[in-house]
């Protein structure tokens, strides 16, 4: 029988392939290929603590109703889950090595604690005493003891000691690596000409016999280890609790979750090993992986700058948009035009100047914005509170549930309320995904209205970074949707579809958006049998949906074509009765490609959307997310050169095929690296303009 779909987890390691190729692509800047190896580990990690461990509590789930879910039997999936988690370490393993002799030819090394100078040696002891000590708790192991909690995200070291008299007896003890308040590197002093860093889990493993001089330990085995936990958390439908009672009780509980994954040194003592599994409770079923040296490698995203300037072919600088440059206001502005944010390549400071505008403007009387994730230090947040102050009324949808930003999330929720700022906290059963701004003004007995529609957060760190859209409008249509959207938040018990349902100008999860993109689809097929053009172009995230992708099936069947441009997960099969087999590519390089936008022919009318949504059923039937048309035929325009741009990436494009094996696009044409090729495409526009 043939497969239909590709599990969506199944999938998803194949995404993360993709990024360990850049880490092992030598035409990568080093520190760049450094950089993709964090977010290679980082990744997985996520992955463990929610995916995996969504699949071992299916496994509890009826059979029938978890292969629905899941695409395939929980069972089949951790297996081969298994097995390729085993060879992407491998292939992590050996790029390591290989960046490693770059960096040595560039004189970078990484020091441990037995490589050290006489130099190195006293700076590491003053270190350890002036700034690590303070911070280490080591805890002392046996049978009789129950094992101590130890934190998700950590990184032990698990230490075998000894004393020269006793001839079998060996003592175990763990020391969480205090990365929280001393970082992971140090920078030592070293010989002309060279830049010699070492890993904090080295400086205390210098200092072991310091540490445990009181018990007259003199000979220490120490290698690092950390366990990845189920991160899942459910929100009880206890009516008496708050939601941000049940956030912060699932925050507690998320602590408590059960081990994983238990990955360690595989040069770690085996009786220690062994100690651990038995101690953390953990059986053959679950993930134990033996592996090298260095473990959460997610902190290598943040290594020293210690090498030479490197060349990298995309400018790193983002310019103005046309529209928005000198010194009129932004308000002012889209008052006559809407105007496209292409991030990162546009600045993002537009959008905190409409803020900070809005904040000081004697007219402006509300904002109402939705936040999903905040920077550390936000801009945005800073405008919105100088706004409350200055007598606005600022309305916050803040949600609480954006994964493993809660309780930061909970802490802007007590800053923002401090400040007089209102707080949604949204629907009890759905996630607010959309982004979305409306400010009102009144002059001269008029209200006047503008905004922003996204398809990423409202974020300035993430957006030097994330390829992502923000239309800026005032169009009247769509400030009337969103205010509805808004008020449909601030009833929350009202039925949301019901509220959402006079939405006329965006489209709105959970209610019409997949069935308005079915219903698109639906015309191209028509236009395809009956022998005219009828072309569809998709790029998101994600695409997992099932009755999406039955219905992309049904188009391929019917002739029309289909390109996609898929980042992550990639669930669609193509099929030998295709007439127009799917051509889907992913692009993975400098910039995370954040941005959903869907085309289509429409007898030659091109209706194009971008959205916040990816086509996955989580988002289509469990947030509250927004599409808007772009109905400007310039910023239309704009978007299908940007979508044929990456359509014609042959340097950093992999085709995604039913092998999901990541070859990349190759073709006979000259070089074609898509995030260059916008740069140039943008910046152009810009001196055009």
């Amino acid at each position: 029988m043939t497969k239909k779909f590709n599990p969506r987890d199944i999938s998803w390691l194949s995404f993360n392939g993709r990024v360990l190729q850049e880490a092992a692509d030598e035409n990568v800047p080093l520190s760049e290929r450094i950089k993709f190896l964090g977010i290679f580990s980082n990744n997985l990690d996520e992955f463990f603590r929610v995916r995996v461990a969504g699949l071992k509590r299916a496994l509890l789930f009826n059979e029938k109703e978890a292969k629905e879910i899941f695409f395939e039997k929980p069972q089949t999936i951790l297996e081969e889950l298994h097995d390729l988690v085993i060879k992407q370490q491998q292939k992590f393993d050996q790029t390591w090595r290989k960046i490693q002799l770059e960096m040595a030819k560039q004189k970078v090394f990484i020091k441990t604690d037995a490589e050290l100078n006489a130099q190195q040696q006293e700076f590491v002891r003053n270190y350890y005493e002036e700034e690590v000590e303070s911070n280490v708790i080591p805890l002392l192991l046996d049978d009789a003891r129950a094992m101590p909690y130890l934190r998700d995200k950590s990184l032990y070291l698990g230490i075998a000691m000894r004393k020269t008299d006793w001839e079998y007896e060996t003592r175990f003890a763990i020391i969480e690596n205090p990365t929280r308040t001393n970082g992971r590197f140090l920078l030592l002093p070293s010989p002309k000409g060279e830049k010699h860093v070492m890993l904090l889990e080295d400086v205390i493993k210098f200092n072991l016999p310091y540490i445990f001089s009181y018990f007259g330990f003199n000979s220490f085995s120490a290698h690092a280890f950390k366990i990845t936990k189920d991160a899942e958390f459910d929100i009880d439908n206890d009516i008496n609790t708050t939601l941000v009672e049940k956030i912060e009780k699932g925050i507690k509980n998320r602590r408590k979750g059960k081990p994983t994954r238990f990955v360690f040194d595989k040069d770690m003592d085996p009786a220690l090993v062994e100690f651990l599994i038995k101690k953390l409770n953990l059986s053959k079923k679950d993930s134990i992986i033996p592996g090298q040296k260095i473990h959460n490698f997610k902190h290598f995203m943040g290594f020293p700058k210690v090498f030479k300037s490197e060349n990298t072919p995309i400018e790193r600088t983002a310019f103005e948009h046309p529209d928005l440059t000198g010194r009129q206001r932004v308000s002012d502005v889209l008052a006559k035009k809407d105007v496209l944010l292409s991030f990162p390549y546009h600045t993002f400071m537009p959008v905190i100047d409409l803020l900070r505008e809005s904040a000081m403007d004697p007219d402006v009387r509300s904002i109402h914005i939705t936040i999903y994730r905040m920077a550390e230090n936000s801009k945005i947040a800073n405008a919105l509170v100088n706004a409350a102050r200055n007598g606005k009324e600022v309305i916050v949808m803040l949600e609480l549930r954006a994964r493993f930003d809660e309780e930061h999330n909970l802490e802007w929720k007590e800053r923002f309320e401090m400040e007089g700022i209102k707080v949604l906290l949204g629907i009890p059963d759905k996630k607010v995904h959309a982004k979305l701004c409306i400010i009102k003004k009144r002059v001269h007995n008029k209200t006047i209205q503008y905004g922003f529609v996204s398809t990423g957060n409202i974020n300035e760190k993430t957006a030097k970074i994330y390829g992502d859209y923000c239309l800026m409008t005032s169009n009247r249509g769509v400030m009337a949707d969103i205010n509805k959207i808004f008020a449909a938040l601030k009833k929350p018990k009202v039925d949301i579809y019901q509220s959402l349902k006079p939405c006329k100008t965006l489209l709105v999860c959970p209610t019409d958006m997949r069935d308005a993109f079915i219903e698109h689809l639906e015309k191209e097929i028509i236009e395809a049998r009956a022998g005219r053009k009828a072309h569809v172009i998709i790029k998101v995230n994600s695409l997992s949906d099932k009755i999406l992708i039955k219905k992309l099936y049904d188009a391929a069947d019917a002739g029309v074509k289909i390109e996609m441009i898929v980042r992550g997960i990639y669930c669609a099969i193509n099929q030998k009765k295709f007439k127009e087999p799917l051509h889907a590519i992913s692009i993975v390089d400098e910039y995370l490609e954040h941005a959903r936008v869907m085309y289509f022919h429409a007898a030659g009318k091109e209706i194009v959307y971008i959205s916040s949504a990816d086509w996955m059923t989580r988002n289509l039937d469990h947030r509250i997310e927004a599409a808007i048309r772009i109905n400007n035929k310039k910023i239309k325009n704009e978007l299908i050169d940007m979508l044929a741009i990456q359509l014609k990436d042959n340097v950093k494009a992999r085709i995604l095929n039913n092998a999901l094996d990541n070859s990349y696009v190759s073709n006979n044409k000259g070089p074609h690296r898509s995030q260059v090729e916008l740069h140039h495409y943008l910046s152009k526009k810009t001196k055009q303009d």
